[in-house]
């Protein structure tokens, strides 16, 4: 006889969590709802992937933001120093921003309108820690601006602010972090070219920043420099932000678009844009998603990968350069885990371990060493089986992503 759980329906036990030890690991067994994991993860119980260990990119370097120690173009995957403790990486324009596994955060790249946090201007060609505090949990970087949210759920900020992205209430740039208002219950951060979202705790969404295009989602086309709610709903789970647009997952597994629809980015068979969210066509099995620059990338829960919006360079993977502005499935595949949207190209992981990239070869961005073609299918980034984690950053010509020690 089954019986009913805050969770799902089991039978007989009900669903039990073990949560992460020192951030990573733990547990659950049973059926568990979308919204009652949200739950759980806002109180930082729901168990977590393995961390990531080593940091590697490649691409872009004209600054140092692939943490090499140089300022060369690399179209074959480098580390970032020789830590292998990072739990996340995340890239702006031309500079990186990292929170390992202590609770440390760290920089490297341009370090133009103080991005980097250190308070000054230099760049840097290396990770250097921001500070020495220990309790940072997530991090993300866009343009010329960073964020981060500590383990206490309070928002911080560092960088430009021309459009008030720094979220502070005025346009002025900050060199070093900045608490951002003095709630403690932000939970995840997502940023654009000069915009942010963010969902807290009670799954409501914020935004702030540039709106130029209605990216940020609250009806308007008005930039906003303090964090604003879209909408009432509470059962937002992680936002994805792209160059000027944005999609969203909610608790029950829809997929969500609003922003800049020129290329067919938000999915609805148009290229009109929207300044509140609309729903991706009805499906209720999504799980992760990502933005790239006039482009969107999505997980199903079973595994499937899909793609829409600018195909210019063949950045969707679908074999051709034709724009998409409804969803189209890449491949048959059903091992997908996630996927990264860059500037004009993507980057994929399998479950295998095995990576994958695909359009515009330029620079390396592919990491197919000396072969810079586009490519319009996805193809392997050498023979690895190690890669766990990969982002690529909506407005820029690199990839970042994690991987298990040498």
């Amino acid at each position: 006889m089954s019986m009913r759980y805050k969770g799902g329906i089991i039978s007989s036990t009900p669903p039990v969590i073990t949560a992460p030890v020192g951030g990573e690991g733990g547990a659950a067994s049973g059926i568990w709802s979308l919204s009652t994991v949200l739950e759980e993860e806002s109180n930082r119980n729901w168990p977590k992937a393995a961390l990531l260990t080593e940091a590697w990119s490649w691409g872009s370097n004209t600054n140092g933001q692939l943490g090499d120690l140089s300022t060369t173009v690399r179209s074959s995957p480098v580390q970032a120093g020789s830590a292998t403790d990072w739990k996340q990486i995340t890239g702006g324009v031309d500079h990186t921003i990292g929170v390992k596994k202590d609770g440390t955060l760290w920089a490297w790249g341009s370090n133009n309108q103080g991005r980097l946090g250190l308070g000054d201007t230099v760049n840097r060609s290396s990770p250097v820690q921001i500070g020495a505090l220990t309790t940072w949990d997530n991090a993300r970087a866009s343009q010329e601006t960073s964020h981060g949210i500590k383990t206490d759920g309070t928002l911080w900020a560092w960088g430009k602010s021309s459009n008030g992205q720094l979220g502070d209430g005025t346009t002025t740039l900050k060199s070093s972090p900045i608490q951002i208002g003095a709630l403690t219950n932000w939970l995840s951060i997502s940023a654009g070219y000069n915009s942010v979202t963010a969902v807290k705790t009670d799954g409501t969404l914020w935004g702030w920043g540039d709106n130029g295009n209605g990216q940020i989602g609250d009806g308007t086309a008005v930039a906003k420099s303090s964090p604003v709610q879209i909408g009432a709903l509470t059962d937002w789970s992680a936002t994805y932000m792209g160059f000027y647009h944005n999609s969203m997952i909610k608790t029950d597994g829809t997929l969500w678009a609003v922003g800049n629809g020129g290329n067919g980015q938000l999915g609805d068979g148009t290229t009109v844009s929207k300044s509140s969210p609309i729903q991706v066509g009805v499906l209720t099995t999504w799980a992760t998603s990502s933005g790239g620059f006039f482009h969107v990338g999505a997980v199903k829960t079973d595994g499937t990968l899909w793609m829409m919006g600018d195909n210019g360079y063949g950045q969707l993977g679908d074999g051709t350069t034709v724009n998409r502005s409804s969803l189209v499935q890449i491949g048959s595949l059903t091992s997908w885990v996630n996927v990264g949207g860059g500037q004009r190209h993507s980057s994929m992981l399998s479950t295998d371990g095995t990576m994958w990239t695909c359009g515009k070869g330029a620079g390396g961005v592919l990491a197919q060493g000396a072969d810079l073609a586009n490519k319009s299918s996805p193809v392997q980034v050498g023979s690895l089986t190690t890669w766990n984690k990969t982002w690529s950053s909506a407005d820029a010509p690199r990839t970042l992503a994690g991987k298990k020690p040498s």
